[in-house]
């Protein structure tokens, strides 16, 4: 069992940034691949990027390559989302998750606002 709790959302002006964390409880941290995906106001969740459990492997969506960052670490259970470049349509309540192959542990939520 993994309980997530994401910190570090915000507003934050077109163009700024802010770094998104998930600190995990469990002991079994490691072994887990972690993501991040978003919610916009009336859209569906999708993803935006995602960590092998040796962050050896990282994967983005097109539209977030470049600009946004995962990373992860594992003493510290925690994981990252670096966000450059911020831009209206990345406001959303953004998630973090954990599994072994599908995500099966989800966090809260943390709401990134970006407007002027």
């Amino acid at each position: 069992q993994v309980q997530l709790v994401e910190s570090g959302g915000g507003l934050v002006q077109p163009g700024g940034s802010l770094r998104l964390s998930c600190a995990a409880s469990g002991r079994t941290f490691r072994s887990y691949r972690m993501g991040w995906f978003r919610q916009a106001p009336g859209k569906e969740r999708e993803f935006v990027a995602g960590i092998g459990w040796n962050s050896g492997s990282t994967y983005y969506t097109d539209s977030m390559k470049g600009r946004f960052t995962i990373s992860r670490d594992n003493a510290k259970n925690t994981v990252y989302l670096q966000m450059n470049s911020l831009k209206p349509e990345d406001t959303a309540v953004y998630y973090c998750a954990a599994g072994v192959s599908d995500y099966n542990y989800w966090g809260q939520g943390t709401q990134v606002t970006v407007s002027s």
